[in-house]
């Protein structure tokens, strides 16, 4: 009967220690997988961190008279005051003015 105790001591051991194990096993896969996300999350951080300076930067630059004559130059494609424009022209492709 003690050699029946042994055997049902052990294998009760056995069963708890690799219960442990798997145990422990998992949870260092979730402690990994939680540093990916993190990892992820603080690329994605930095990222949109780098954008919203871009952002403050363009914003600070249009407030001033030169980035507004810039977007106007740029996207109406107006001139200042003592600027000249000349329009350079191709003599198969002439403009008609007279309309």
């Amino acid at each position: 009967m003690a050699i029946l105790r042994k055997i049902l001591f052990i294998a009760v051991l056995v069963l708890g220690v690799a219960l442990i194990l798997s145990y422990y096993s998992f949870e260092l896969d979730r402690i990994a997988n939680i540093q990916e996300a993190i990892s992820k999350s603080e690329a994605e951080l930095a990222r949109k961190q780098e954008l919203v300076r871009i952002y403050r930067e363009k914003a600070a630059f249009y407030k001033t008279p030169e980035g507004v004559e810039h977007l106007a130059r740029e996207q109406y494609n107006l001139i200042g005051n003592q600027e000249r424009v000349f329009l350079l022209v191709s003599p198969d492709n002439e403009p008609n003015f007279n309309n």
